[in-house]
């Protein structure tokens, strides 16, 4: 009776330890975005909680014909990730295939067990619980944990397992549509690059050299990561509006008929808000022609008034304008060098004249 009385005492810890273990999880899925890391947890949960020697996460391969081994725990399961194993095949293949969780409790009496993963590690499979990856009817994968120490694998496991499938389904989903969301944006970035190049006369390279310039000055000033990339934005897209010049209904749209050099900032805006990605971005380039002094436009900003990513842009902008009239090489490194050093506190902002100052020590690394 007391024995009885002691595992039932056992149980809810468990249950709180089991249910803090899948909180924590959950709450990484949104503070990282490194996928192998967040696998990994996910695996040595599984494995602690089923009281397991080992665990191993399986990915579908692109065109469904086969499992990878992504994480695989122990220094034995290197020799693993090399493998494949067709779908259908083996317990993981069948469960992928089927897209149900299978308990094998003694593997030598079931004759799917692929045998050729153990003589390649050296680990022996007593036992394993195996749960499929399935994310909006999508098989993603499968989880598995290998020799319960504690006994047969039971429908608690299976379930707890399957908890984790899931969280690890939504982990490696979400990085995978990230992962082309940002393959698409940085074509998007180079095919917009380029279309900027053909605005204006001597353009060609200046789009990616500024936000290369602009972000080497925003960390030598100790900017955020957050701005760093508003800055690396803004640097590349700061001179979209003038591709909007010969465009009648965007023009119409800002009420002009015809577009002059003061209003590319605006029409760069214009053309560029709503993108959520880079919404940072959008009042760097709007005030990326403002002077220090105010002298500036489109608002005649002055000082502080003026964002620092735009006063640093601005900066960049004005040194790009000397190589445009064809100054290469050390000659385009003392004229600019002498424009910084005349225009700090009027056109601009000293601290950032000092910053490049610093940088032109080595000037090939950054322009």
């Amino acid at each position: 009776m007391a024995r009885a009385k002691e595992a039932g005492a056992q149980k809810p810890k468990m249950d709180v330890d089991t249910t803090l273990e899948l909180f924590n999880l959950a709450s990484n899925l949104n503070s990282t975005l490194d996928l192998d890391y967040l696998l990994q947890k996910i695996g040595a949960a599984a494995e602690k909680l089923s009281n397991s020697e080992a665990n191993a996460i399986m990915l579908v391969t692109d065109d469904k014909k086969s499992l990878f081994f992504k994480i695989v725990s122990g220094e034995k399961g290197k020799a693993l990730q090399t493998m494949a194993l067709p779908m259908g095949q083996g317990i993981a293949g069948w469960v992928a295939q089927h897209r149900k969780p299978e308990v094998v409790n003694d593997t030598k009496t079931d004759p799917r067990f692929a045998g050729k993963f153990d003589k390649a590690s050296g680990f022996i499979t007593r036992s394993l619980l195996c749960v499929p990856m399935v994310f909006r009817d999508d098989i993603v994968g499968v989880v598995e944990v290998l020799n319960k120490n504690d006994g047969p694998y039971t429908q608690e496991d299976v379930k707890l397992l399957t908890s984790l499938a899931s969280l690890a389904s939504v982990a490696i989903t979400n990085n995978r549509a990230m992962a082309d969301q940002k393959n698409f944006f940085s074509h998007v970035l180079e095919i917009l690059s380029s279309v900027i190049e053909t605005a204006k006369p001597a353009m060609d390279g200046h789009p990616m050299r500024s936000a290369r310039l602009a972000c080497a000055l925003g960390r030598a000033l100790g900017i955020s990561e957050y701005d760093y990339r508003m800055l690396y934005y803004a640097g590349i897209l700061h001179d979209v509006g003038y591709v909007a010049f010969n465009n009648p209904a965007m023009l119409s749209e800002l009420g002009v008929s015809k577009a002059g050099e003061e209003l590319h900032p605006t029409m760069s805006v214009s053309m560029l808000n709503g993108i959520r990605l880079i919404e940072g971005a959008l009042p760097i380039i709007q005030s990326h022609h403002e002077h220090f002094d105010g002298t500036g436009f489109p608002a005649k900003l002055k000082g502080e008034e003026i964002i620092l990513g735009a006063r640093i842009l601005h900066l960049v902008e004005s040194l790009e304008e000397i190589r445009m009239v064809g100054l290469r090489g050390q000659d385009l490194y003392r004229q600019a060098l002498l424009e910084a050093q005349k225009g700090a506190g009027t056109s601009f902002d000293p601290k950032v004249v000092a910053a490049f100052v610093e940088l032109m020590a080595s000037p090939e690394e950054i322009w």
